[in-house]
């Protein structure tokens, strides 16, 4: 499903990662956690283990973004979130969105080709949610027109959900998608 995207003048194409991407997924999450905690940001692990995506992969929700042919980013969506359980509406919801430093700026493309996804499967909103201490996402988040919707506290490492664990503070966020004639249409994204 190629996508037309200003970064680093090529074009942008989606791929459903299978197992035969994982070392790839894991590439793209491990750049950008260190980079991540290069400056301090506690967003994610040091280094994803392969078990955390495999089930992901497995369900064909993990995407990777290539921009010229070169892998440049992944994101996962999700149909559910336990994050988001009790919040009316449909939703699609993006976890694990990285991006490779020569590609900075994809993030914009990858939350429009999700917003996208998300009006196909006839969605009401598009979810995603990030560590509360990182101001500088959370930011970027609401420029780019999703509304903060409030902290809730998940067990787990930064980047995990588990059942138990250490408790990390996370922001959601959402982004609209209203029903227009002839389709669903959103804010900014």
């Amino acid at each position: 499903m190629p996508v037309t995207g200003d970064v680093s003048g090529g074009e942008t194409e989606f791929l459903l990662a299978g197992p035969e991407q994982l070392a790839d997924v894991l590439m793209v999450l491990d750049e950008a956690a260190a980079w991540l905690q290069g400056r301090g940001i506690a967003q994610w692990p040091p280094r994803f283990e392969a078990s955390w995506v495999e089930a992901s992969i497995g369900r064909g929700e993990t995407w990777l973004a290539t921009v010229g042919g070169t892998v440049s980013a992944t994101v996962t969506l999700d149909l559910a979130d336990p994050v988001w359980e009790g919040t009316y509406g449909s939703a699609l919801y993006v976890h694990r969105m990285a991006v490779r430093r020569p590609a900075a700026g994809l993030g914009a493309v990858i939350l429009g080709w999700a917003a996208r996804m998300a009006r196909e499967r006839r969605r009401e909103a598009l979810r995603l949610d990030c560590v509360a201490a990182n101001t500088r996402l959370r930011a970027y988040y609401e420029q780019a027109g999703f509304a903060y919707r409030g902290d809730v506290s998940v067990a787990g490492a930064p980047g995990q959900r588990l059942g138990e664990g250490p408790v990390t503070v996370v922001s959601r966020y959402e982004l609209g998608l209203t029903q227009r004639r002839g389709g669903l249409s959103s804010g900014r994204v």
